[in-house]
């Protein structure tokens, strides 16, 4: 019996961020990101400014929080150990997002959108990726035994970011290219190359 509190409780918590996101983003939208104030997207979601701060830290990180991050290093630590490291993150991958339907997709395209087209939104995004190489090197020096500062985890965990960053469409960082479902495809398959050593022929 104390399992399904617990679940509905975080329901109730799921469904309050996700209103705090989709009317942002319409604000955003529909007034440009800089004259959107928390407030208004707090009165919005029809919750208190005290709450979208239990959310989300600050209006950036609307944007910023990528809420597949998490999903992919569950997916990949639940891989079995006998995985390999960029095995176990391909497979992940698929995983994850094949549960992703096109009406997610579409919120994602304009969550890249706006990424894109916010000069303080893209800087930071830009920073954030060594905090996602941080990340990948953590998941592999898990499977592996060795400190997440190991030469090696950071060699392997640079070269899966430089797939990501490959595979990303050529517009994407200036918004005229959103991910598109088969983007993915083509990262898993530049995954695949990766861990074959990336041959040419």
């Amino acid at each position: 019996m104390t399992g399904t509190p617990t679940s509905l409780r975080e329901r109730k918590k799921a469904k309050t961020r996700a209103a705090l996101r989709e009317h942002a983003m319409r604000l955003f939208e529909e007034q440009g990101y800089a004259s959107t104030t928390v407030d208004q997207i707090a009165e919005a979601a029809e919750v208190s400014p005290s709450t979208f701060f239990r959310y989300f830290p600050s209006k950036e990180d609307l944007i910023l929080v990528d809420d597949y991050d998490p999903l992919l290093v569950e997916a990949v630590r639940a891989q079995p150990p006998e995985v390999p490291p960029i095995e176990a993150i391909r497979r992940a991958l698929r995983e994850v997002f094949a549960t992703i339907t096109m009406e997610v997709w579409e919120s994602e395209r304009r969550r890249q959108k706006l990424l894109a087209e916010v000069p303080e939104l893209r800087s930071r995004a830009m920073n954030q990726m060594a905090g996602a190489l941080d990340l990948i090197c953590e998941v592999i020096a898990e499977r592996t035994g060795l400190p997440a500062g190991d030469i090696r985890v950071r060699a392997m965990g640079g070269a899966v970011a430089g797939v990501v960053l490959a595979i990303l469409p050529p517009g994407r960082m200036t918004g005229n290219a959103p991910l598109q479902p088969s983007d993915f495809d083509r990262l898993v398959d530049g995954l695949d190359l990766l861990q074959k050593g990336l041959p040419l022929t």
